[in-house]
């Protein structure tokens, strides 16, 4: 179960939005973290707590398929990212990384920012805590729950690698 406060975009945040580009050569995701969000929220790192959730309208993730977009988010501390829409890369390697999305139209309508979202991603419902209001998305096929549970890809195939040696 997650539970944050929501930070609200609109549509067509892009990967630049998200972590510009100057900051590409860092590979430390607590160093992306200190940028994350800058170039459409200056105080987006000041304000951000971490369980918090990003919640967009559609497109998020457009542009690149930079990694380094999800990492900076995730990093930050955001829990999970709702939207009514994502750019098809950055949906893959944001689960690649163990950032989980939820796509719920109804959920972006009816939340404002600062509203307190509680999430069990394995059941897709969102609960909005602050507007005593609840929204379901669709849950995650069982393989990709586990690469979001193992904490991404790479994560997923360490712990299945072990479990092969055993």
């Amino acid at each position: 179960m997650l539970k944050g406060k929501v930070h609200k975009y609109g549509a067509n945040v892009d990967t630049d939005a998200i972590i510009p580009a100057c900051y590409l050569s860092i590979s430390e995701p607590a160093e992306l973290a200190k940028h994350s969000m800058e170039a459409i929220d200056k105080d987006f790192v000041k304000k951000v707590k971490r369980g918090d959730i990003i919640m967009a309208t559609t497109n998020f993730g457009c542009g690149s398929s930079r990694e380094h977009a999800p990492l900076a988010i995730k990093a930050a501390g955001i829990s999970c990212i709702i939207a009514k829409s994502f750019a098809r890369i950055f949906f893959r390697n944001s689960i690649n990384i163990g950032l989980p999305l939820l796509e719920c139209a109804e959920a972006v309508d009816k939340t404002k920012a600062g509203d307190t979202l509680e999430v069990d991603l394995a059941k897709g419902k969102i609960k909005n805590l602050t507007r005593k209001k609840e929204f379901k998305a669709n849950p995650y096929p069982d393989f990709m729950a586990a690469l979001v549970s193992a904490g991404g890809l790479v994560e997923y195939t360490k712990k299945r690698l072990v479990r092969r040696k055993a």
